[in-house]
């Protein structure tokens, strides 16, 4: 026997914007992870890590906001540690122009993340 879960909730201002910062995160992350690989001096598996997880969270958060899903609050949380994460892991390789785009855009992704989480409460 199946279960309704009922109607689909309107997408809220707060949530929009979250999508969009997530999608631009996840977009500048897959390009530090190119440049990353290209990196003559390779940067530390830790900053690596960190970068693959926050494209995968703000894909995956990104993607379960757009078609509602009820646990898209309970992943914007961890999306924005995850965020939290990869800006913190960047910043330590300051003169790298890319690593700071990475870290800005891990930034804001984690401050939508975290409206929209308030909101939706």
């Amino acid at each position: 026997m199946s279960q309704s879960v009922g109607p689909v909730p309107e997408m809220s201002r707060e949530m929009q914007e979250c999508i969009e910062a997530c999608m631009a995160c996840h977009s500048v992350c897959e390009e530090t992870m190119s440049a990353c690989m290209q990196m003559g001096s390779a940067p530390s598996m830790q900053v690596m890590r960190a970068v693959m997880d926050c494209s995968e969270m703000t894909r995956m958060c990104a993607d379960m906001m757009t078609r509602r899903s009820p646990m898209a609050a309970d992943i914007a949380e961890i999306c924005a540690k995850a965020c939290d994460m990869c800006a913190q892991a960047c910043m330590a390789m300051p003169d790298d122009p890319m690593m700071m785009r990475c870290a800005e855009a891990c930034r804001r992704c984690a401050q939508m993340c975290r409206a929209m989480t308030a909101a939706a409460m």
